[in-house]
């Protein structure tokens, strides 16, 4: 397989993916990925040989993903989104309007409560590999998870009552 058919055929799938990582910033999702697959084309001799090269380049998008939240958490402070004025949705879709409210609280978990539970559900990891894709223990992954799950369930039931 060349690199420009492994793009034409799993190129959507690293989008989806950076997208989800990015807390849905399609902006941020496409600069990722661009940024994956540039370090992709240059290590295609190693992605190719690889015993499973979806992992290896997941594997590439993560840690593209981490150390762009480590440079900009050092360069840049974002400012607090501006709140909703008229308390409608565009579209009243429910399943959007719940996919929406799934990105916003995504979007305030830390980086790697937030890494860790798209490598869980949305990517499909089980524990052991999300650990050797993040470099720590089994036990630190179900814990994060554990304690981000339980920040989520809070942040529901507080937008619910609030």
């Amino acid at each position: 397989m060349t690199f420009q058919e492994y793009v034409s055929q799993r190129g959507h799938v690293l989008m989806r993916l950076a997208h989800v990582l990015t807390g849905g910033d399609a902006h941020a999702a496409q600069d990722l990925t661009q940024t994956t697959l540039v370090d992709v084309y240059r290590h295609w001799r190693r992605v190719r040989g690889a015993e499973n090269s979806d992992a290896y380049v997941r594997r590439m998008m993560v840690n593209a993903h981490l150390r762009r939240l480590r440079l900009k958490s050092s360069a840049e402070i974002p400012a607090e989104a501006p709140a909703d004025r008229g308390g409608t949705i565009a579209d009243p879709a429910d399943e959007v309007a719940a996919r929406d409210e799934t990105r916003r609280l995504l979007a305030r978990l830390p980086p790697r409560a937030r890494t860790i539970l798209v490598l869980r559900y949305y990517a499909d990891l089980d524990d052991n590999a999300i650990a050797d894709l993040l470099r720590i223990s089994p036990s630190t992954v179900r814990a994060t998870a554990s304690r981000a799950l339980a920040g989520l369930r809070a942040a529901e039931v507080g937008n619910k009552h609030g």
